[in-house]
């Protein structure tokens, strides 16, 4: 078997089994990808050949193909629609348009293994038929230029959730890598989470700040997810989440997928980088880039500075950590492949290695139904709780709020 392939070194053969056994019944739904954007930056196209080969040997190296896919057991990717935060107005949503797009035509060319999922049902339906769900996030609330209408327009289109914020703040909602605006969420932005709730699009909290993050979990009606977020206990980064919310997410049904980028896993790491940023910026070159693809100053200091190590068990770490503090219910994977530079854990740069994480988690003695939580359990139960909210909010009139403030 292929996993066995992957386990070898990292799991005896009962470990392997159970890792076999538990992915055949409960595949990985991974709560975050970035492929779309990664397409677009290295202008291949979604009907490429290569997607369905090794896009890991490209001039332009990706984290995510077909066969790896399968060999990570992933049945299930919430594939994000990004654009940079700094991209507003009608441009922003020209832009989200075309990474729908660029979804859309992902899917189509692949039939056989891809099949577009709007529903908890759909994912347990194409799982069966060997085929990975694919969902849609946008990622930014900027992404909707401050209009109702669009959010609705992107759920017509299959989108499954709205990140509220990436890295900048929006005058209705803050951002936790930006100064305040909003102080949680002005009158509009409580308009968007109730229109989410409405027409049953997931809120995911990823990027938000605290603040923010409280001002949601009060004004939802439907449980929230965190697509690719982390443990600020374990690693101090504005992208994690503290423990008191982990346990409000949790309270409220919700989950946490975690984030396999090495800054939101170690602080040692995100130290390392921080210096290496420095450097680059003295030297006059980029520093969002690593391994073979880095500039030359680079891949010399990186030589002379070595990285600490950041592993599979690391990551299990963090799972542990939000399954202590706010329950098993509570925690997911969301990868953030394809939007974290090529980085990752040891054996884990791509999306075929989190059977390596459940090999860990098995060590440390986690039950069958506790890994099926992880795997897709608690990211279906959150869906079909946001579908029955939708349900039941189905007689309530659309918003008409437009927020010019946002613009």
């Amino acid at each position: 078997m292929l996993i066995a392939l992957l386990l070898a070194q990292a799991a005896d053969p009962a470990i392997t089994r159970r890792i076999e056994s538990v992915l055949a019944r409960a595949p990985i739904v991974d709560g975050h990808n970035d492929l779309p954007w990664e397409l677009r930056d290295s202008d291949l196209p979604p009907e490429s050949p290569a997607f369905a080969a090794n896009t890991a040997t490209l001039l332009h190296p990706l984290q995510t193909d077909l066969p790896r896919l399968k060999r990570g057991g992933v049945g299930g990717q919430f594939w994000s629609v990004w654009i940079p935060a700094d991209v507003t107005g009608p441009r922003a949503v020209e832009m989200t348009l075309e990474q729908i797009d660029r979804v859309h035509r992902l899917v189509a060319a692949h039939p056989e293994r891809l099949a577009m999922a709007r529903t908890a049902e759909d994912i347990r339906r194409l799982s069966r038929s060997g085929r990975v769900a694919s969902l849609i996030g946008v990622e930014g609330g900027h992404q909707i230029d401050g209009r109702l209408s669009v959010l609705r327009q992107y759920k017509a289109l299959g989108v499954a959730y709205l990140t509220l914020t990436h890295g900048r703040s929006l005058a209705w909602a803050d951002s936790s890598t930006d100064a305040p605006i909003a102080n949680g969420l002005s009158a509009f932005g409580r308009a968007v989470v109730a229109e989410m709730n409405r027409i049953g699009m997931i809120v995911d909290v990823a990027h938000v700040s605290d603040a923010t993050m409280a001002a949601v979990l009060d004004t939802s009606k439907a449980p929230v997810i965190a697509s690719h977020s982390d443990a600020r206990a374990l690693a101090d980064a504005p992208r994690n989440i503290p423990d008191a919310l982990l346990r409000r997410i949790g309270a409220s049904g919700g989950v946490v997928m975690v984030n396999c980028y090495p800054a939101f896993l170690s602080s040692d790491w995100r130290a390392w980088d921080a210096k290496r940023t420095a450097y680059a910026r003295s030297v006059g070159v980029p520093a969002n880039v690593y391994g073979f693809r880095s500039p030359a100053p680079l891949i010399a200091w990186d030589d002379a500075n070595p990285p600490p190590r950041v592993t599979p068990a690391m990551v299990a770490d963090h799972i542990e950590h939000i399954a202590r503090v706010a329950g098993h219910g509570t925690v997911g994977f969301g990868g953030d492949y394809d939007g974290i530079n090529g980085t990752g854990p040891e054996g884990m740069t791509g999306v075929d290695g989190y059977p390596l994480v459940l090999a860990e988690l098995v060590r440390r003695g986690w039950s069958d139904a506790d890994l099926i939580r992880l795997t897709s359990g608690n990211i279906l139960r959150v869906m079909e709780r946001v579908e029955a909210v939708a349900k039941s909010l189905s007689a309530t009139a659309p918003g008409d709020s437009i927020d010019p403030l946002a613009r």
